[in-house]
C-alpha cells in the first residue's frame, strides 16, 4: 500500500495525476486525509522547486494608508509585501535558530555585548547599488530615532555605539544581550540603501522580488530579481498580493482559483475548506495571539481595577473553543506562552470569574456608563464574534460592554495604537526580549497598552544582561506576573496559524514565526 502511494504521490508531484484523485485512492486504501497530504508534501519537496509561473496571494490587513516604509509596516498583507522585496541581516528559521541573510557570520565578546556581523559579499540592492556594512548601520540609525516611528525602536533603544570596518557592523550595547541577533531579525530592519534615509518608501531593497505595483489596499506587484544573491528562494517569476479583507471573499476568490493562498482562514470554516477538492488547510500552533488592548494611561482604563474587572470578565476557554475551534488554546493577560524556552508554567492561570469581575469593578467607582470596544474583522479572525461573547460575559458581571464595529479600511491607521480600547493580534516574536522590548517597554513606539511600569523596565535591562538561562527565566516570570495583573492587555487566546493553499502549490511548509510560512511563502513556494 506504502509503495502504491508513494508512486501515485510522485505522479502528483511531477503534474500527471490529480490530488483529488489521490486524495480518492488513499482513502479508499484506509489512509487519512492528514498522512496522505503529508506524502504529498513529501513527494513535492523530493522533486524540488519548478522555476517560473506567477503566484497569486489573497489577504487581509491592508488598507489605503499602507505605506512600503518597513518601519511603519503593521499588519498582515503589509508584511508579506515587504518579505517579498527585502531581506534583513539574519531570520529566525521555523526551528528557532539563526538563519543567516545579509549577515553572513556573527560572532560576539565573550559578555555578549559587543557583535560583529560581518556582511556578505556581493549583494546587490535593486537599483545596482551593492549593499556595505555602512547600509546596515544606517539601517539601524533610522529606526533607533524617535522620529522614524518605528516598530523596531523598542528593540534597538539599547544600543550604545556602532561602527563600520570594512565589511564589518561592530555593535557595542547598553548592557550585554546575548538576543541581539535575534532582535535584529526584526522585520522592520530591513536592509535598504543608506538605511532608507533618502527615501523609506522607496521599496528598493536586496529581496528575491522587485517590486512593480504598489497599490495600498489593492494589490501589489512583483517580479523576480535576476541578480537575487540566493538563488534557493524566488521560484516564480512573478507574484501578485490581492487585499481582500473580507474573509467570505477571500476564501470564495481561493475556492474559484483566482488567488492561489489565503492567509486567515477563519476556525469555523477551516474544516470545510480542507474538503473541499483541490485545497488543504495549513495550519501551525506558535506565538501568536488574538487580544483586546487597553491604554492604561486613559480614563478609565488607567483604573487598575477597572483593567483586573475586564479581565476576569472574559471566558477564556469558551472563546477558545467558538472561536477558535481546537486551533489554538488559552492566554493568560501576557503574550507568553510554552512556545518560549523560558516560558513559566507556574504563573497561575487567570480564569473567567463574574464575581471577582464585579467586585473589582464596584472598587473602579466607574459610572457605569458604556465601556467601549472597538472592533473590526482585520483585528483577527472571527474578532466581531469574539467580542460579542466578551460582552456577553462581561454583562453577568454587571460590567456595560458597548461593541463599536469599525471599517477594515483604515483600521491599522486610526484604531489600532490610538483609541483606548479595541481589539488586535501580535504573531509572537522568536525571544521573550524581543516581544516586551517592542510593546510593553514604556519608551516603544508600538507600546500599544501605553505600559509604563519602571519595574518592569528595570527588571527587561536586567534581563537582557543575565546570559544565566535560569536566572534569565525568572526575570522573565517577574515580567509575565507584572503585565498579567498590572498591564492593559486581555489575552484570552493564542491562535494557530491558519492558510489554506491550492494544489497547484508546493513547497508549503507552515512556520510557527507566523502565517503564511512566516511571509516567505512567495520566496519559498513554488507551482506545481
Amino acid at each position: 500500500m506504502s509503495k502504491e502511494l508513494e508512486f501515485l504521490s510522485k505522479r502528483v508531484a511531477q503534474s500527471k495525476m490529480s490530488r483529488r484523485d489521490f486524495m480518492g485512492r488513499a482513502s479508499a486504501l484506509g489512509v487519512s486525509s492528514a498522512a496522505a497530504t503529508a506524502m504529498l508534501s513529501t513527494a513535492a519537496m523530493a522533486e524540488g522547486p519548478k522555476k517560473g509561473g506567477m503566484i497569486k496571494l489573497g489577504m487581509n490587513g491592508g488598507a489605503s494608508t499602507d505605506t512600503l516604509d518597513p518601519g511603519l509596516v503593521a499588519s498582515q498583507a503589509t508584511q508579506n509585501a515587504l518579505r517579498h522585496w527585502s531581506d534583513t541581516l539574519v531570520n529566525a528559521s521555523p526551528t528557532g535558530e539563526l538563519d543567516m541573510r545579509i549577515a553572513e557570520s556573527i560572532d560576539s565578546s565573550p559578555d555578549a555585548k559587543t557583535w560583529h556581523f560581518n556582511i556578505r559579499q556581493g549583494v546587490e540592492f535593486h537599483n545596482g547599488k551593492t549593499v556595505t556594512a555602512e547600509d546596515a548601520m544606517k539601517t539601524i540609525e533610522r529606526h533607533s530615532n524617535e522620529e522614524s516611528k518605528s516598530g523596531a525602536l523598542g528593540i534597538v533603544k539599547g544600543i550604545e555605539s556602532m561602527a563600520v570596518s570594512g565589511n564589518t557592523l561592530s555593535i557595542t550595547l547598553d548592557t550585554p544581550n546575548a538576543d541581539l541577533p535575534y532582535l535584529l531579525a526584526d522585520y522592520h530592519l530591513a536592509i535598504q540603501p543608506n538605511g532608507g534615509m533618502d527615501d523609506p518608501n522607496a521599496g528598493i531593497g536586496t529581496g528575491p522580488f522587485t517590486v512593480e505595483v504598489n497599490e495600498p489596499g489593492i494589490r501589489y506587484g512583483f517580479k523576480k530579481f535576476a541578480n537575487h544573491w540566493d538563488e534557493s528562494i524566488g521560484h516564480v517569476d512573478e507574484s501578485e498580493l490581492l487585499i481582500i479583507n473580507d474573509a467570505t471573499a477571500r476564501m470564495a476568490a481561493l475556492q474559484s482559483g483566482q488567488v492561489h493562498m489565503v492567509n486567515g482562514v477563519d476556525p469555523k470554516v477551516a474544516g470545510l475548506l480542507d474538503r473541499a477538492p483541490g485545497l488543504s488547510v495549513k495550519n501551525v500552533s506558535g506565538r501568536g495571539h488574538y487580544v483586546f488592548i487597553m491604554h492604561t494611561d486613559t480614563a478609565p482604563f488607567d483604573n487598575k481595577d477597572l483593567r483586573l474587572a475586564l479581565k476576569y470578565a472574559i471566558n477564556r476557554e469558551e472563546m477558545v473553543d467558538k472561536i477558535l475551534r481546537g486551533y489554538g488554546g488559552v492566554g493568560n493577560d501576557m503574550p507568553i506562552n510554552a512556545s518560549y524556552p523560558l516560558f513559566d508554567d507556574s504563573i497561575p492561570q487567570r480564569a473567567y470569574d463574574p464575581e471577582k469581575a464585579a467586585e473589582h469593578y464596584k472598587a473602579s467607582g466607574h459610572d457605569g456608563s458604556p465601556i467601549i470596544l472597538r472592533v473590526a474583522d482585520a483585528a483577527f479572525p472571527g474578532a466581531v464574534d469574539a467580542a460579542q461573547l466578551f460582552q456577553q460575559s462581561a454583562a453577568a458581571a454587571g460590567i456595560p460592554l458597548e461593541i463599536k464595529r469599525e471599517p477594515n479600511d483604515g483600521y491599522w491607521s486610526e484604531v489600532w495604537n490610538k483609541q483606548p480600547f479595541c481589539a488586535s493580534y501580535w504573531g509572537g516574536r522568536p525571544v521573550q526580549d524581543q516581544m516586551y522590548s517592542t510593546a510593553y517597554l514604556s519608551t516603544a513606539d508600538w507600546n500599544d497598552t501605553r505600559f509604563n511600569n519602571a519595574k518592569f523596565d528595570e527588571l527587561l535591562g536586567q534581563a537582557k544582561a543575565e546570559l544565566d538561562p535560569a536566572k534569565r527565566k525568572a526575570l522573565y516570570s517577574q515580567m509575565g506576573n507584572i503585565v498579567r495583573d498590572d498591564g492593559g492587555v486581555i489575552c484570552p487566546m493564542f491562535n494557530d496559524f491558519i492558510d489554506a493553499v491550492s494544489d497547484k502549490v508546493a513547497g508549503f511548509e507552515p512556520d510557527p514565526n507566523g502565517e503564511m510560512m512566516a511571509n516567505f511563502a512567495p520566496s519559498r513556494v513554488w507551482l506545481a
